[in-house]
């Protein structure tokens, strides 16, 4: 037996099932091991595999985990934003990587000695938990605390380098062990104490208007044992970006999903709240938008985070900061104020079902373009379309994103998946096969636009082979939207590099799915009436739809800045988004005085 093989049953016993890899020379000996215990998926490209692995494991679909593999130097570089990503979500993600001989590694200051060396240890360590290079093999009790560390405490990707002769040493009792004890960490999930739970019962209990705001620290699993609490609270509910799944959008307590990108109606009516219960959130900046001093402006905050440097960052500025696991601060929680009869609570939840009922998703100031599609309303005939098995990956930046984190309903069962703390371009593809190969019997929807999906169009290959379930929406509009639109407001639309007429190249895109072996059709607006489109639709098999989106098509509501006369930026509050509502619906949103400056 080989150190690869040991690695490789070890991870086994962890849970692990899958391999995502790129084959190459300096991890020959763990793939060679993979192949024998794990299912293993060759992708083309690293930063692929490393995204959809973080998509697969993050779904909860499977019995099993997805570990990446990849080789040394440019395996490795080319791996880089996807651990960015994870790290960014505090989202699972364990990468094997090869490296060249332990005598061949490069020392007193040279650039390189092994044939594609580089520092692999070096480039990761910023964006990982643990990162290491093992020259020698390992003892498995130290194996064990290092990859459990990517899924226990705050999660986050975890980077272990294999020396090429460390994974092919054949191991018996007398193989010196690599000591890696003091590369270890500690993360143990912090618990709320009594005190902390009745100090925010306290404050609960004199809020006329709170708001329950669940993060992605918050699982879907926790979610269905917290929600008879939640309803037994009457507590009204939103979830960021990283949660939307966690509630219907039907739901009797839900009232959105805040943003700086977000639901005008939930941006307003959480600056009206009174108490913002954050839990599993990070309270980052866009979240609470980047004039940070005016959220809940009238309100007080209580953040619950298992990250005491979240909590002491200094934004916002908090109420009650708990270091603790919201899951079990939650359920503690809510189980305390069952006692509370707060019929205001009631009241409240009301008038924010009223708001959200009279201010619409698609807003009429978007317009129609003839030939074209808008993309509000499509988002929400797709949500109309999908079903509660449907696995949602609205891509992870630019406008497509912003669109379906606004406009998409989401159902009871659904899983969606975004990675916003990087926000990188090309991240839908990856993820949405990922999702896909965690479970084959449910229906992947992917929404991304054309500048993104460019950016990782080759995987398309892979659907191919695979032959995964993936329904592959592309806005689209000859360029990145976000950038003509930041290009139009801030220089006078002195487009550069943002569309086919700045330089920018887009391929056919009904001729590149043949390419690929995947079928493809061109929406109109009587899409839905469409025979073809319903039977692709219903199908198995993956299928391309392309969704036109006119070039000039404006993305309302949305924050909007200024720069100021130092040069930098200054953004309006959430509730203040552009355009401003007419004065008849303002009076009748602040009909309750909620906003600052009401009656």
């Amino acid at each position: 037996m080989t150190h690869a093989d040991e690695i490789i049953l070890w991870l086994k016993e962890l849970g692990y099932s899958h391999c995502f890899f790129i084959a190459g020379g300096n991890s020959m000996h763990l793939l060679n091991s993979a192949r024998q215990t794990m299912t293993c998926v060759p992708f083309v490209h690293e930063v692929s595999a490393g995204i959809a692995a973080e998509y697969f494991n993050e779904t909860a679909l499977s019995a099993g985990k997805a570990f990446v593999l990849v080789t040394a130097g440019p395996g490795m570089t080319n791996l880089v934003t996807a651990l960015a990503g994870a790290f960014l979500e505090s989202r699972e993600l364990l990468v094997l990587g090869g490296q060249v001989k332990s005598s061949d590694l490069a020392t007193d200051g040279i650039r390189q000695r092994g044939i594609q060396e580089i520092d692999g240890v070096a480039i990761a360590t910023p964006v990982t938990k643990i990162a290491l290079c093992l020259k020698k093999p390992v003892k498995k009790s130290d194996f064990d605390q290092i990859v459990t560390a990517g899924f226990t405490g705050r999660p986050g990707p975890i980077f272990i380098e294999f020396c090429l002769d460390a994974q092919g040493v054949t191991v018996d009792q007398s193989t010196i062990r690599q000591d890696i004890t003091k590369s270890l960490v500690s993360d143990v999930m912090p618990i709320a104490n009594p005190s902390q739970i009745q100090n925010a019962v306290a404050l609960l209990a004199s809020a006329k208007k709170p708001i329950l705001l669940l993060g992605g620290g918050i699982s879907r699993s926790a979610m269905k044992q917290l929600l008879p609490l939640i309803e037994k609270s009457g507590l009204p509910v939103m979830t960021t970006w990283n949660a939307a799944d966690r509630l219907s959008s039907d739901h009797e307590q839900y009232l959105g999903r805040p943003n700086t990108w977000g639901q005008r109606s939930s941006n307003m009516l959480i600056q009206q709240a009174d108490l913002v219960l954050a839990v599993g959130t990070r309270l980052g900046l866009q979240q609470t938008g980047f004039n940070w001093s005016q959220f809940v402006p009238n309100g007080k905050i209580i953040h619950v985070d298992v990250d005491m440097r979240e909590l002491v960052k200094g934004h916002p500025v908090t109420d009650l900061a708990v270091c603790a696991e919201g899951e079990d601060f939650l359920a503690r929680l809510l189980t305390e104020i069952q006692l509370l009869k707060n019929s205001i609570w009631s009241e409240w939840l009301v008038h924010g079902k009223f708001v959200r009922d009279l201010i619409p998703v698609s807003e009429k100031i978007n317009g129609e373009h003839e030939g074209f599609l808008n993309p509000f309303d499509f988002v929400l005939s797709l949500s109309n379309l999908s079903n509660k098995k449907d696995v949602v990956v609205p891509c992870s930046s630019g406008s497509a994103f912003t669109v379906m984190m606004q406009a998409f309903g989401q159902k009871d069962g659904q899983v969606i998946i975004t990675n916003k703390g990087l926000a990188s371009m090309g991240y839908g593809l990856a993820g949405a096969i990922g999702a896909s190969l965690s479970d084959w019997n449910r229906r992947i929807i992917l929404v991304e636009g054309d500048g993104g999906f460019s950016q990782n169009l080759q995987e398309l290959a892979t659907v191919d082979v695979q032959k995964l379930n993936i329904k592959i929406f592309i806005f689209a509009n000859e360029g990145y939207a976000s950038i003509r639109m930041t290009q139009r407001n801030y220089f006078d639309g002195a487009y550069l590099g943002c569309d086919t007429q700045t330089g920018l190249g887009f391929p056919n895109w009904a001729v590149l799915a043949t390419a690929f072996g995947i079928k493809s059709t061109i929406l109109d607006r009587d899409f839905l009436n469409a025979t073809d489109f319903q039977e692709s639709w219903t199908s198995n098999e993956p299928h391309l739809y392309v969704v036109p989106i006119h070039p000039e098509q404006s993305f309302f509501p949305k924050i909007s800045s200024r720069i100021t006369a130092s040069g930098g930026m200054e953004s309006a509050p959430l509730h203040e988004m552009t355009p401003p509502l007419t004065t008849e619906i303002q009076a009748l949103v602040d009909e309750v005085a909620y906003l600052p400056g009401g009656k």
